[in-house]
């Protein structure tokens, strides 16, 4: 493997792996309609990834979880569910795409980049809820539902079509969303000192 092929390998697989912080199951089951297709190739131990019942079983974890932020109360509590998912799902999505490496390295890589930034990910996106649901009493949650849904398709897409640029767009989001977040706790802060 090429220098050029592994940086695009585990592009992908942090790509992915931030699409998980998103949403779950959506990216994990755009890799599974990829390996169906035989569009991306899957470690061999991640074959049962490209099978119908993988990709139906997958099809309706994603449909329950995109509906089920769209639910005030349930997407918070979601949200405390998902950010331990993500991680193992963000972990696992990444070795199942970075092949042709040593176990040990693979692993070390799906669980420090695939987890952890699959952890990041979703920590952001759930602080940026509760901020909504305090600031907005709810109403804003769907927007951010929608931003999320979107953000995990995009990214997961991307990571097929063009690691290095969804990897670029994870690193931008996660800038951006630490900024508001920042701007968010001052604004906080100062209205309650005034």
């Amino acid at each position: 493997m090429s220098d050029l092929d592994l940086a695009l390998s585990i592009a992908l697989g942090v790509g992915l792996a931030a699409a998980t912080g998103f949403r779950v199951f959506l990216p994990m089951l755009v890799v599974s309609a990829a390996a169906y297709t035989g569009y991306l190739p899957v470690e061999e131990n991640f074959a049962w990834l490209g099978t119908p019942g993988a990709l139906i079983m997958l099809g309706v974890a994603a449909l329950v979880e995109i509906l089920a932020y769209y639910i005030p109360g349930v997407d918070n509590l979601l949200d405390v569910l998902a950010t331990p998912a993500a991680v193992v799902a963000g972990t696992l999505v990444s070795a199942a795409v970075i092949t042709d490496l040593p176990p040990m390295l693979k692993w070390t890589t799906a669980i420090i980049a695939g987890g952890g930034v699959a952890g990041l990910t979703q920590g952001v996106t759930a602080l940026l809820r509760a901020k909504s649901t305090v600031l907005t009493a709810g109403v804003g949650n769907p927007v951010i539902a929608t931003a999320e849904l979107g953000g995990s398709l995009l990214v997961s897409l991307l990571a097929l079509a063009a690691p290095l640029v969804a990897l670029l767009v994870v690193i931008v989001f996660l800038w951006l969303a630490m900024r508001l977040i920042r701007r968010i706790a001052r604004s906080a802060s100062s209205s309650s000192t005034g």
